[in-house]
Order: C-alpha cells, then structure tokens, then sequence
C-alpha cells in the first residue's frame, strides 16, 4: 500500500518557503546543495516545494550550510516540529482525500475566503441535508461511509463562521445555484431560507450574478481564493475540478484570480440586493409548497 501524502499546512509551507528563500540568498542552485551535503536532489525539491518535511538533521545539515544564525534556525526547527499540527483533521484521518484535508487546513488558517460557484452553494453556507444531496449527487460511488465523513467535515468547517473571530467570507454565486432544487423542494425551501439567514451576519457577504447579466468570467468553473492573516503567507488558489483538485500559489495566478473575482463582484447584484433575490426565491417556494 502506497504511503500516505504528507497534509500541508501553513507552517510547512513557510517553512519550505524560507528555506528556498535562505538557499537562494547563499547564491547556491540545488544541484550546488547536493553536492555539498549529498541530501538527494529530489528529495530538497521536495522540501522546497512544501511535498514534505525535512527531518530534523537534514534541516541542521542546511541550516549549517546556508550559516544560519541561533535564533533563525531555532524559529525553523519550531516550524519543523508545528508543520503536522492538522487540528480537528485527525478525527478522520482515512476517509478525506488529501487535497481536501489540505483545503480544509488552509481554510482553517485563513483571515478572508472569497468563493466564486456556478452550480451548488458554497459549503460553508450548506444545510446538513443539502450537503448530504450535494454529495451524493457528486460522488454516486462514495459509501454511505465516506459520504457522512465529508459531511461531517463540512458541517465543522462552518464553525469557522461562528467563532469569536470569525472568518471573513464573501461568496458569490451564479443564479444557477438558487434554482437547480438538490434534494427536493423540502431541502432546497431550507436550505435558501438558511443561505438567507447566513447572508445577514456581519462577516459573510453573499451576491448573486442574474442571468441577465449573460457570460461572464466565472461561467469556465468555480475557485476558492483564500487569504492569510500574515502577509508572510501568500495567498492560494483552490479549484475543485472533475480532473482533480489544484492549488495555484503563483503571484501571477493568484493576481489573475483576484482580478477575475473583482470583475464578478462587480457584474454582481449587491450584497443587499441579492439577500431579496433569496428571500422572493424563498417565498415563492413556501407559496408554491
């Protein structure tokens, strides 16, 4: 059996990163590193790129070449020691895929989510009984197993909106997503009513783009950009697409999104004017049931 992918973390990617950063400020390639410490080429790509965690006397073995100083590389080793830290995450340890774990911990970690879905409401606004729908629909392989783990999953993610601090969430949402009925008319009536409570809470900030509105660029698929509290920590791209789940890191990636979801909130109706739009859909629904 293969071993496990290691989950990425914040910590484990600002690790990575100051240690591509240090490698780079002694002037030295990897193949130069390789050669001076006889760490395997792959394996320092590896740790450069966030893929795994470097034991603790490989990291002393470069931080001795890169002459790092006490207090620089005793933040490094902490960094080391905190970068498996999954919280909540270990309480389904098999049933996630490691791209969603990863997901779920950058998500957990983050100061700003802004998400942009052409077909489902975004999970952290889902009823229990729509995610249950969602998924289903989604996975038609998934054991009953697998399906009430991603469900719990979801439903603990959604405390991130019901901290002390909680997380800022704007969500935009093509009109799709408010007429297709997941579940059936009883699931759906619940869930809109549900998407309009969570639409008035200070922090969360819902808009719908109208079909009016006709193409626009979200219409090629869904993405997640999720920013962090400290700037050392740049911000990622999430999509979830049916050819697997990716992460884009790049600044030029991350800047064409951000751009991208500018341009949709911009084409969208306001924060106020979209919390009608659900309500008059809600009606409708309890008019009509």
């Amino acid at each position: 059996m293969p071993a496990k992918k290691p989950t990425r973390t914040l910590r484990m990617r600002r690790l990575s990163a100051e240690l591509r950063r240090l490698r780079e400020s002694a002037d030295l390639s990897r193949e130069d590193v390789t050669e001076a410490t006889k760490i395997n080429a792959s394996t320092l790509y590896r740790i450069e790129s966030a893929q795994t965690r470097p034991q603790v006397r490989t990291l002393h073995t470069l931080c001795d070449l890169y002459r790092v100083d006490d207090g620089k590389r005793s933040e490094l080793l902490a960094l080391a020691k905190d970068s498996g830290k999954q919280g909540w995450l270990e309480t389904y340890p098999s049933e996630l895929p490691a791209e969603y774990t990863n997901y779920i911990l950058f998500e957990s970690e983050a100061r700003t989510v802004r998400n942009y879905e052409s077909l489902f409401v975004p999970g952290l606004l889902q009823t229990e009984d729509y995610a249950r729908a969602v998924i289903r629909g989604t996975l038609p392989l998934a054991t009953d197993e697998q399906v009430e783990a991603r469900v719990r999953a979801r439903l603990q993610r959604q405390e991130l909106l019901h901290k002390s601090e909680p997380l800022r969430f704007r969500a935009v949402v093509d009109e799709a997503v408010l007429h297709r009925v997941v579940g059936g008319q009883r699931v759906m009536r619940e869930q809109l009513l549900h998407l309009a409570t969570m639409a008035r809470l200070p922090h969360v900030e819902l808009q719908v783009i109208r079909f009016e509105a006709g193409a626009h660029p979200g219409m090629p698929g869904s993405f997640v950009l999720i920013d962090f509290p400290d700037l050392a920590d740049p911000a990622v791209v999430y999509i979830d697409s049916m050819a697997g789940d990716l992460f884009l890191e790049g600044e030029v990636e991350v800047d064409r999104y951000s751009l991208i979801m500018e341009h949709l909130v911009g084409v969208a109706l306001s924060p106020k004017q979209s919390r009608r739009l659900v309500g008059d859909l809600t009606a409708g629904m309890m008019e009509g049931s």
